[in-house]
């Protein structure tokens, strides 16, 4: 029988929340995974939960913002696995507020972790990475259901993950004929520490409470509850697979039917 070397995957933003469902999904499917995070304790911890439950993960600290950092993350993979044949950029933060009063400081820094940092990567991994020289890859950028539609005081946030969905459709066309697929995965409310954030943060701006909000939010979603981080990674290790070859240049809804577009 064929000894397959296993698929390498890098995967951003992994210590939480999607991200984690995420790096843990593509272990479990025999990928080996360098995760990342810019909090050091945090990618220790995480990498070496996952090891103990017997998955090839390793852990190195990233700031998505910074091309030096990506330039070594993607070094480092390349030294301990070899060339990327799976990128998931999934760093990200909210932000927004009342548009008029936004700082400059808080829209560059969102623009710069959602958007600028998918580029970034990505050009990383296509050429130090080796990917196109693979003749296969898949390039997955998690956006969201704020990337085809307005959020009412999320006037940053929205334009940047707009750009990863507008970035996602043209590499996609762009690397079709390589094998190369990108594409975008748009989640909708999904229950991690970041949803807590925001919950919070319409909580002050609309002078209520977080349940209060919780509520609202709930009662938009047709299905009536948030997605799960698992439930978005079940989407993204499709997209990561071979029988998803023919999808690229998509932006793919998990949203409980919040966004039917």
């Amino acid at each position: 029988m064929t000894q397959h070397t296993p698929r390498v995957a890098l995967v951003t933003g992994a210590t939480s929340g999607i991200g984690l469902a995420t790096a843990r999904l593509l272990a479990e499917q025999g990928h080996r995974v360098l995760l990342g995070a810019r909090t050091e304790s945090d990618v220790i911890a995480t990498a070496k939960s996952l090891r103990n439950d017997g998955l090839d993960v390793e852990g190195q600290t990233l700031d998505v913002r910074d091309t030096a950092s990506i330039v070594s993350f993607v070094a480092a993979a390349v030294e301990r696995f070899g060339a990327i044949d799976v990128l998931v950029n999934n760093a990200g933060r909210s932000g927004g507020g009342v548009t008029a009063e936004i700082s400059d400081e808080l829209w560059d820094d969102v623009i710069d972790t959602n958007l600028n940092s998918v580029f970034r990567m990505t050009r990383a991994v296509l050429s130090t990475g080796h990917m196109q020289e693979q003749g296969r890859g898949r390039i997955i950028n998690v956006a969201s259901t704020a990337g085809k539609q307005g959020v009412v005081l999320g006037a940053p946030y929205s334009a940047s993950k707009h750009g990863v969905v507008g970035f996602t459709k043209a590499l996609g066309n762009e690397l079709a004929p390589t094998g190369i697929t990108v594409n975008a995965v748009c989640p909708g409310y999904v229950e991690t520490p970041m949803a807590q954030r925001v919950r919070q943060g319409y909580a002050a701006a609309y002078e209520t409470t977080e349940e209060a909000i919780l509520t609202k939010f709930q009662a938009k979603i047709p299905l009536g509850r948030y997605s799960t981080p698992e439930e978005v990674a079940g989407l993204i290790g499709y997209l990561a697979s071979d029988t998803a070859a023919s999808l690229t240049s998509q932006a793919l809804n998990v949203c409980g039917g919040l966004g039917n577009f």
